[in-house]
């Protein structure tokens, strides 16, 4: 089969090789899934770069890609959930991506059944943004009848975590330019704020949880407008201590950790808030939630940019990492 693959990390980015490499063999609880479309995401950059090998230590050589669509081949002889044939989707496992290849070996415990009104093109984009949301919620806590504000809530993961933190039950609070403001309110905001006009921190105050989507040039203003004991959970800022221990980290790493994020730490400790990094693993229970709360009647929201082959992967991840994506980058293997 033909592979992507990452041979050395590169803190100015590399090129992926194009391989030929055997088909893998399954492992008793994994399936063996044709892939039929890879989505590209700032994650691949980053893993190229080196920049989250202190969290996910990959050994090269590397088949690169990390969401994915595709249909059951064959199955493992404890793998009971799907059967060949089946339209599959999901996060590729974090110590075993491989998302850029024509096959994959998935344990299937990661992976869930596609929505039937989705194609292969829009189930591909979904997988990340909609684990993002039910993670950051899951690590909130959070509770019906809450206040949450999502920063920046008018693209791709705001698409995402509006619609499910709606029927969650909380109250939906989120900011960005005024043309997308009807859009987010239909998919479930109660206030919008057009950033132009105004700034959430004058507008905002003893919000529940705050979902941070900006990274550290927000971050002060965010805290500002989370109430005492408040949660706030980062997809931009650092790691810090409670992301590692809550991952089962080394001592060393910790403690490594803990030092990275201690700024942040230092800021939520002013109103004895929370702060926490996050970082999307598999679980494909949480994406047969999301096919329970969207349906056809509430479809998924996805939105496509442009499409390459495997041969150009190269210029599928230049074009993300020069963020000239206006919405999902994906790789179709035919």
């Amino acid at each position: 089969m033909k592979a992507a693959v990452l041979t050395h990390y590169d803190k100015n980015g590399t090129n992926l090789e194009l391989r030929d490499i055997p088909i893998p063999i399954l492992e008793d609880d994994e399936v063996l899934v044709r892939i039929k479309v890879a989505a590209v995401n700032p994650l691949d950059n980053m893993i190229i770069r080196g920049d989250v090998k202190l969290v996910v230590p990959y050994k090269m050589p590397l088949i690169m890609g990390n969401e994915f669509s595709g249909v059951i081949e064959k199955t493992g002889k404890n793998a009971k959930r799907f059967k060949v044939g089946d339209r599959v989707y999901g996060r590729m496992p974090l110590k075993k991506i491989g998302a850029f290849a024509e096959y994959a070996a998935i344990e299937e415990s990661a992976i869930a059944l596609i929505p039937e009104y989705l194609s292969y093109e829009e189930a591909a984009s979904v997988p990340l943004t909609a684990l993002t949301a039910m993670q950051a919620f899951e690590i909130m806590q959070v509770k019906a009848g809450e206040t949450i504000f999502i920063s920046g809530g008018t693209g791709s993961l705001g698409a995402m975590a509006i619609p499910i933190a709606k029927s969650l039950g909380l109250h939906v609070y989120t900011n960005g330019s005024q043309e997308n403001e009807e859009r987010v309110r239909k998919l479930g905001a109660e206030k919008f704020i057009d950033y132009k006009k105004e700034n959430y921190v004058d507008v905002l105050a003893d919000v529940d949880h705050v979902l941070d989507t900006l990274g550290d040039r927000e971050l002060p203003n965010e805290f500002k407008v989370l109430k005492r004991g408040g949660n706030l959970v980062s997809l931009r800022g650092l790691p810090n201590g409670r992301f590692a221990k809550r991952n089962n980290m080394s001592f060393f790493k910790q403690m490594l950790f803990k030092m990275a994020g201690r700024k942040y730490d230092k800021m939520a400790a002013m109103k004895n808030q929370t702060y926490d990094f996050i970082f999307v693993h598999e679980d494909g229970k949480q994406l047969e939630k999301i096919s329970e709360i969207f349906t056809k009647d509430h479809p998924i929201e996805t939105s496509l940019d442009t499409t390459f082959t495997l041969d150009q992967i190269n210029e599928a991840l230049a074009k993300v990492r020069q963020g000239k994506s206006k919405g999902k980058t994906i790789i179709v293997m035919e």
